[in-house]
């Protein structure tokens, strides 16, 4: 991904926020038979404070991508949506398109069964919630035997990035005016976009104003 300066992300929580609310990634790899991609949710890695990651890949994802063997690309994608030239106001103007994604990559370690057996109750536990009738992972009629039988299938992993490269553009570079005219036009029809608006707003949020 090629970075602008103006639209770099640096800092660490604001890179685990966006880990955090977009776990659904995409986990490239390059092998002899060229590039290969598979999609899997993550989390960040809950003992440490940086922007290590778990997650797991089902048998035989795992020899395809090489895990463990192999630099893996992990790609974070925020939210995004096109912007129209209308926003810009009566001047020249052409689409783009604004996101915020962040590009991890490494190799990374592969975990013990325990280990792994660990994440993916945490994963589980993420995504079912905590109601009443929640399935946990290890909850009846699933049972330990079960439980076991499903975790040999998987292959769990640890990515310590050994580079990253994160990006939010979302209009820096454009007047204040003009950024709220822009969240105006994420918000309604026909280019309605919550997500991207809420981010938007954010960041206009926490910008100096004139």
């Amino acid at each position: 991904m090629r970075q602008n300066p103006s639209f770099a992300i640096t800092d660490v929580g604001e890179i685990r926020r966006l880990i955090e609310q977009n776990p659904w990634v995409t986990l490239v790899s390059s092998g002899a038979e060229g590039l290969v991609a598979s999609h899997y949710a993550v989390l960040l890695d809950d003992e440490r404070d940086d922007l290590a990651i778990v997650g797991h890949v089902g048998k035989p994802d795992d020899a395809i991508l090489g895990l463990g063997d192999r630099e893996l690309l992990v790609v974070v994608q925020g939210p995004h949506g096109y912007v129209s030239p209308r926003w810009y106001g009566d001047v020249p103007a052409v689409p783009t398109w604004n996101f915020v994604t962040a590009h991890l990559s490494g190799i990374p370690e592969l975990l013990s069964p325990d280990e792994n057996l660990r994440v993916l109750d945490r994963l589980v536990a993420r995504f079912e919630g905590d109601g009443v009738d929640a399935r946990g992972l290890y909850r009846a009629p699933n049972d330990p035997e079960f439980v076991e039988r499903l975790e040999r299938g998987t292959v769990g992993f640890r990515l310590t990035p050994t580079r990253v490269v994160a990006k939010r553009k979302l209009s820096q570079n454009r007047s204040a005016e003009v950024v709220d005219t822009i969240i105006d036009g994420l918000s309604d029809r026909p280019y309605a976009n919550p997500s991207l608006a809420a981010e938007m707003r954010r960041a206009a949020d926490a910008r100096p104003r004139a």
